[in-house]
This record gives C-alpha cells, structure tokens and sequence, in this order.
C-alpha cells in the first residue's frame, strides 16, 4: 500500500516536541528575567560591595538625594554615585577605615565600584525620574522612606498596577516642589493632601498617561 503522507511529516512529532520544550524554556526565562525577587518582591535587600548607610548620611548628616543621585531631576536615570562623589568627603573623613577599603581602590585604580542594582522596571517599561520629581513626586512615593534604611531594599511592588493606581489619582501623591526630596514630610491630614493635590494637578496640567503606550514605548 502506498504512504499517504510524505517522508518527512515523519519527523514532524519529534519537531512539534523540539518546538513545545523551545517555548515553555522561553517562558520560563522571561520569567525568571522579569518576574524573580531580584525585580518585583518588596523586601528584596542585597548585599552591596560597600556597606553605604542611607540612615546616616540622609537623615544624620543631612545629604541631599542629588548630590549622589545627580541626574534625578534632570533625566531619566538618577544617576549612580561616581566613587569621586564618595570621596570628596572620604579623602578627609574615615580615611583609614577597612570598611571604606573597596572605595579607595576604586578611586585609586579608575575600577567602577560593582553596586547592586536594588530598583529596576522591565526592559518594556520606560520611567523617567525627571518628569516624576519635576511635578511633585517625591523618592518615596516608590523607594519608600529610604531615609531610614541602614541597607536600602525594595519596599513598594512596582508593578504596573501600583504606577497605574498613582497615574490614575495623582493629587494623592503630589507635595510642593520644595518638599519633594524632604523624605520626613507628609501633608497635614489626608483632606489637606487631596485638596493641595488636586491644586498642583490643575496648575501644574498633571494628566499621567493611563494607556499601554504611555510606558510601553
């Protein structure tokens, strides 16, 4: 009797399992990219090479987010902390502490120190710092009150339901320009932030997208 199928559809159960075992591999890698602790779990906390104590040099000695996170208002990007921006207070203070160790060498050697990256949206997600903090949004509204923090970790989801419930209700969130990187201040009740709010939103034209392509760009 003659084959009703060609020689080749032979092979076709052995590719339709190649493909299957192809696709549920790249499911989970993107997974594992976009989904593990490291991206959306609050509590996430790694070890830095340098032990940096947000605690003490925010709320002790009073540092300002810019002078480390110097881009922060004027791109999208806060900006990481060259070791020169550690040292212009190292070279005088703490000069001979083993802790500060990876810092010198660094300084000395031109060797980027290796920070571990704490916050981080989906490659398919833009941010821009600038637009947020420019119209009243502090650090906290997303880092939490990283002045507290002896080690910074992750302290809000950041997942696109907790952006989309800010773009959807920003006088919730919005504070004077000149409390935006004051992490302690907090409007006086919950009446008064939603009316000051509501001001900002009209005066400022606050209208934050709410459709995919506002942040799927």
């Amino acid at each position: 009797m003659a084959n009703i199928f060609p020689k080749w559809s032979n092979k076709v159960p052995l590719k339709a399992v190649i493909a299957i075992k192809l696709v549920l591999l790249a499911v989970i890698v993107g997974f594992t990219y976009y989904a593990t602790p490291k991206y959306i779990n609050v509590g996430y906390q790694p070890i830095q090479p340098v032990a940096f104590d947000h605690y003490l040099h925010v709320t002790q000695l009073g540092l300002d987010c810019r002078y480390c996170h110097f881009s922060v208002d004027k791109s999208a990007t806060s900006g990481v902390p060259a070791t020169n921006t550690c040292m212009n207070c190292h070279s005088a203070i703490l000069t001979d502490s083993p802790a500060l160790a990876l810092v010198r060498h660094s300084y000395e050697s031109g060797d980027p120190i290796p920070w571990v990256r704490v916050h981080k949206a989906p490659d398919y997600v833009y941010f821009n710092h600038s637009a947020h903090v420019n119209r009243g949004i502090s650090c906290v509204e997303c880092h939490g009150q990283v002045n507290e923090m002896e080690r910074v970790y992750q302290a809000k989801p950041l997942s696109m339901s907790f952006c989309l419930d800010c773009h959807r209700e920003p006088e919730k969130h919005v504070r004077p320009l000149d409390q935006v990187y004051n992490l302690t201040w907090k409007a006086e009740s919950e009446q008064a932030q939603l009316e000051m709010g509501r001001k900002f939103v009209h005066d400022w034209k606050i209208n934050p997208p709410t459709s995919c392509s506002g942040c799927h760009r």
